[in-house]
């Protein structure tokens, strides 16, 4: 298992990647699902599914673009991000959204607080000794029949970004496989409910199939 030293490392090491670099990636990204029509369908099934049920969580919100787009598909919706910069952008783009600092393992929630929890390429930076410990957070602080969803890259080998954009910061994104993280869930505590795989998408630079898994806390 991770200890805390090592996690305060990977805390660290993420947060300051992203305050690094968080203007050159929120222009990288911005409308970055306008040609992404898979992706937007199924936040769009995720919204059906959670309704009116209560608040959701954007966790490793970035600059906010998922948390505006849910908040358009009729979620009662927050960000939460560890990156201060990122939260910047997110609250100067979205003014009517709420953005908090924090991190995904340790939620600043009560039991059974959310109706759902959005991860959408999130978690990839956490080590994968980690991964049980973040899935119980994520099962603790969803209410009985809330759902979850995870967006990440499929595979196996984990790839590491250095100087992005010619800054002098490096970072570790990791690959997943959906069975591995299935089966993770469920030993957490959820019920998986769906496992979506799609090909690269080669015109918008994607280099791997991209994975979704809807999971839900049991009633």
């Amino acid at each position: 298992m991770t200890d805390s030293h090592d996690s305060h490392d990977f805390l660290t090491a993420t947060r300051t990647f992203y305050d690094t670099v968080a203007d050159d990636y929120a222009e990288q990204f911005r409308d970055a699902y306008a040609g992404r029509p898979l992706d937007r369908a199924l936040l769009a099934a995720y919204a059906e599914l959670v309704g009116p049920g209560g608040p959701v969580a954007d966790l490793g919100c970035g600059p906010g673009e998922v948390t505006a787009h849910l908040a358009a598909l009729g979620l009662d919706v927050f960000g939460l991000d560890l990156s201060e910069s990122m939260l910047a952008i997110a609250r100067r783009e979205n003014p009517g959204l709420r953005f908090e600092q924090g991190s995904m393992l340790d939620l600043p929630l009560g039991d059974g607080a959310l109706a759902g929890v959005v991860a959408w390429y999130s978690t990839i930076h956490t080590p994968v000794d980690e991964l049980p410990a973040l899935f119980a957070e994520f099962h603790r602080v969803l209410s009985p029949g809330g759902h979850l969803l995870l967006a990440f890259q499929a595979g196996e080998h984990t790839r590491r970004h250095d100087r992005p954009w010619g800054h002098p910061v490096a970072l570790d994104f990791h690959r997943r496989r959906p069975e591995h993280l299935a089966e993770l869930l469920t030993d957490a505590g959820f019920a998986l409910g769906s496992r979506t795989v799609r090909e690269a998408d080669t015109a918008l630079g994607e280099p791997v199939p991209q994975a979704f898994l809807f999971a839900r806390k049991p009633a």
